[in-house]
């Protein structure tokens, strides 16, 4: 089984991006060249430890203008939220233990750097809402008949009976169907989907319709596997990811990246059409609705608690 992924950014041409990458640079160059001047302008002396603490800085600092004007993404802009937050963390320590020499020029650091904290944490935010375009495609070979593959796979709603993050596919026309899945951090998304195009045992094609919260396209084909070996399916999935390239890390982060998703949704198709169902361990008894089947996990002894809830 194998799967690509592609994704493209929408923010290498974006004004504001641009410029934040543009205002890092400005102000990392100094703070490397010389930390020392750099931190007497902010009113604070030139003692090794805030020369090193201004360095660190300026080289955050260069590594985000790097990011933000040769690979664009909304993460570069989170790096920065990140960033302005520790800087007004050691502005505020460097208030709090001021010899008052320089006061001045300390404090109006301070409001300069809540401002730019401001404008990063808007540019972080809607940059973020622009969702991240997405194509996944996989496949994976069935010992059954194209036919019949064909036939449990346009079942529409026995797809989540593998489709892990399915909740429900719910049949409202001959050519309708209304989906509700969940997403990452306990959101659930729901949209509404028609099939734009159909070959008995050889194609599904179908596209989500205006007013989805995830507008989503996909098709599967089903391929005679070389040798009479069974069936070949194809799948290709396109639709945009919410929360962009930060929401695509986080998920992988927390083992849900979208590609990985595909694979094992396709595993568990094999095993429903060769087996008539999904094969789980004795440590995840309550399928989807425990939300402990997926990923699934070398068997071990039910806990106590585990084998009440299994009697029950």
């Amino acid at each position: 089984m194998k799967t690509d992924i592609h994704s493209t950014s929408p923010l290498r041409h974006d004004p504001l991006v641009r410029g934040l990458g543009w205002a890092s640079a400005l102000l990392g160059v100094p703070q490397v060249a010389a930390p020392a001047g750099f931190a007497r302008a902010l009113g604070v002396d030139g003692k090794f430890r805030h020369r090193s603490a201004t360095t660190a800085v300026g080289v955050r600092e260069l590594a985000a203008a790097t990011g933000l004007l040769g690979r664009p993404h909304p993460a570069w802009l989170w790096g920065r939220v990140g960033g302005d937050l520790m800087d007004l963390t050691m502005l505020a320590r460097a208030l709090k233990n001021h010899n008052g020499r320089g006061l001045g020029r300390t404090i109006a650091a301070t409001a300069a750097v809540t401002a730019i904290t401001a404008t990063d944490v808007y540019a972080a935010v809607t940059r973020t809402r622009r969702s991240t375009p997405m194509d996944l495609t996989a496949t994976t070979t069935v010992a059954n008949p194209p036919d019949e593959v064909y036939a449990l796979w346009r079942d529409l709603e026995r797809l989540p009976h593998f489709m892990a993050h399915l909740e429900e596919v719910r049949v409202t026309g001959p050519r309708t169907s209304h989906w509700r899945a969940s997403a990452p951090f306990g959101k659930a998304v729901e949209w509404d989907a028609e099939t734009t195009q159909e070959v008995a045992g050889q194609l599904i094609a179908w596209r989500s319709v205006d007013g989805a919260d995830i507008d989503n396209s996909g098709e599967v084909r089903f391929v005679p596997a070389p040798g009479g070996r069974g069936t070949e399916i194809r799948v290709t999935l396109r639709y945009n990811l919410p929360g962009g390239a930060l929401g695509k890390a986080a998920a992988r982060y927390f083992g849900e990246e979208p590609h990985q998703q595909l694979d094992d949704d396709l595993r568990r198709f094999k095993q429903i059409a060769e087996t008539g169902e999904v094969v789980r361990s004795e440590g995840a008894p309550g399928g989807k609705r425990a939300r402990g089947e997926f990923p699934q996990h070398p068997a071990r002894p039910l806990t106590e608690d585990e084998l009440k809830e299994a009697l029950a």
